[in-house]
């Protein structure tokens, strides 16, 4: 059996000549459903269409979202790890029964916020299967295309993390920030700070605002729920940059 990592980038547009060739090779795209009327699996089908390849789709395990336990980073961190175990377990499954050639599209990259590679680390310890990664167009680069923006100042450096941890990042001397899994964000005290937002980006649902935190929050946050009635969910990231 094989594996193929794929990054897809936010739709069928950011599929690389690389990972065209991959998807014409392959069986079957194994995805998660995460929920009726899931768009990033119809994004996905999209994709596996345009191939002609079937997809598996796989009902995605619950996920521990308890916000009494989500503050404590252990608490977090087993979280996600169950969750994961519990997507390695159905995955096997499907490769057991149908073996052949599978890929997962990846949203964006592999290589940032995404744990396809984990899973299938997991899935190579339980199955005689070899696996490959093809990288993707990510969310930072293309809001950065998007803003016409450089992610960084001349010569300095760009961090780049989640909401829930900026105000820790922030407080260790970190001046700028690509922040992505944004649901957390908390910009309270950073209003003279530089924000460049995207959300659902590459979409037709797409939003983009940019400013001064203080006069553009209000518009944020207006864009993103547009962004969630247009498609029915909401990804977005930022970069954040100190006066």
């Amino acid at each position: 059996m094989k594996i193929r990592i794929l990054g897809v980038g936010m739709g069928l547009q950011h599929v690389t000549a690389e990972v065209a060739e991959a998807l014409s090779g392959v069986d079957y795209v194994i995805a998660a459903d995460k929920h009726e009327d899931d768009g990033l699996l119809a994004a996905r089908r999209e994709i596996a269409n345009a191939f002609g390849v079937e997809v598996i789709a796989v009902p995605d395990p619950e996920r521990d979202r308890d916000p009494a336990r989500l503050g404590v980073e252990t608490a977090y961190a087993a979280a996600v790890r169950n969750w994961h175990a519990a997507r390695v377990a159905a995955y096997e499954d499907v490769l057991r029964s149908r073996g052949g050639t599978a890929a997962f599209l990846v949203w964006g990259d592999p290589s940032l916020y995404d744990s396809t590679i984990r899973i299938v680390e997991q899935l190579a310890e339980r199955l005689p299967v070899d696996y490959d990664v093809l990288a993707g167009i990510s969310a930072p680069q293309l809001l950065a295309a998007r803003h016409r923006i450089v992610l960084h100042p001349v010569g300095r450096p760009v961090h780049i993390t989640t909401g829930r941890l900026l105000r820790d990042d922030i407080a260790n001397g970190q001046s700028n920030l690509v922040v992505m899994l944004t649901g957390f964000l908390d910009l309270e005290g950073l209003d003279e700070w530089s924000i460049w937002w995207g959300a659902n980006l590459g979409r037709d649902s797409e939003e983009l605002v940019a400013g001064r935190v203080r006069d553009v929050w209000a518009a944020v946050l207006a864009a993103r729920e547009r962004a969630r009635a247009n498609a029915g969910w909401v990804m977005d990231i930022c970069l954040l940059r100190a006066p």
